[in-house]
């Protein structure tokens, strides 16, 4: 008896894992996996907030623009004319200051996404550890602080590209618009001027809370420069398929 193994691949226990919902900008209309949007609730009193964990409770609506677009939505009464198609309620009251609290909120959920895998265990610091897991191909997210020496970051880049077999690729660690003061503060440790992930779960977490952040702030977000190492390291100025229609919702 010939016993023929079928080459197609099994694709039955992928079908089974459970699809990332997918929710359209009231703003833009675009469709988005729900980790790259932020959710905007509205308090008892009609007051809008942002709720970038997408906790509260009620009726939410999701947003995917940059704060400068936010700012002009708000300035136009484009914002306000969403909300009130989306919540379908009475007044709604939008803070004049809604920008700077979602991205002040957006960086406080980034931060704690590292205190979080700092304390499990699954993120670590020191240029020495995080240089032996690059070149070991081990290194899953690299990630500088703004006030790290170039020198620092340049030979921790090239070992990362070394360790992946992409020297002469442009492939680099991500600079982060905060100091080191802020990144050992957020970490428990001291002197944090570049981190490194090994597990890629908790590297698309980080990866995935740090993308909500830079993308609202945009590609220039420190008011003023950030401080060098030699100066001494100060505090932040601020404390899918994006076409699929499955699990889609504009509002939860």
């Amino acid at each position: 008896m010939t016993t023929t193994t079928d080459p197609r691949p099994d694709t039955r226990a992928a079908s089974r894992e459970p699809k990332e919902p997918v929710r359209r900008c009231i703003l833009l209309g675009d469709r988005a996996p729900r980790a790259a949007l932020v959710r905007l609730a509205l308090s008892p009193d009609g007051d809008v907030f942002p709720d970038v964990r997408a906790k509260a409770p009620g009726r939410g609506a999701w947003i995917g623009v940059t704060k400068a677009e936010l700012e002009t939505a708000i300035a136009k009464g484009k914002l306000k004319g969403a909300l009130a198609r989306a919540f379908k309620t009475g007044p709604i009251g939008i803070p004049a200051d809604l920008a700077d609290k979602l991205e002040a909120a957006l960086e406080r959920a980034a931060l704690d996404r590292l205190g979080l895998e700092s304390r499990s265990g699954g993120l670590f610091s020191g240029a020495e550890k995080i240089e032996t897991a690059a070149r070991s191909g081990k290194l899953h997210l690299l990630l500088h602080a703004c006030d790290a020496g170039a020198d620092g970051n340049r030979k921790l880049d090239q070992a990362w590209r070394v360790g992946n077999d992409e020297e002469g690729s442009d492939r680099r660690g991500l600079v982060l618009p905060v100091s080191r003061t802020i990144l050992a503060v957020a970490l428990g440790r001291q002197n944090v001027v570049h981190i490194g992930l090994t597990d890629p779960d908790a590297a698309k977490r980080v990866r995935e809370a740090l993308d909500r952040w830079l993308h609202f702030i945009g590609p220039d977000p420190l008011p003023t420069p950030c401080e060098t190492a030699s100066q001494g390291a100060s505090a932040s100025p601020r404390h899918a398929d994006a076409n699929s229609t499955e699990d889609y919702e504009e509002f939860e």
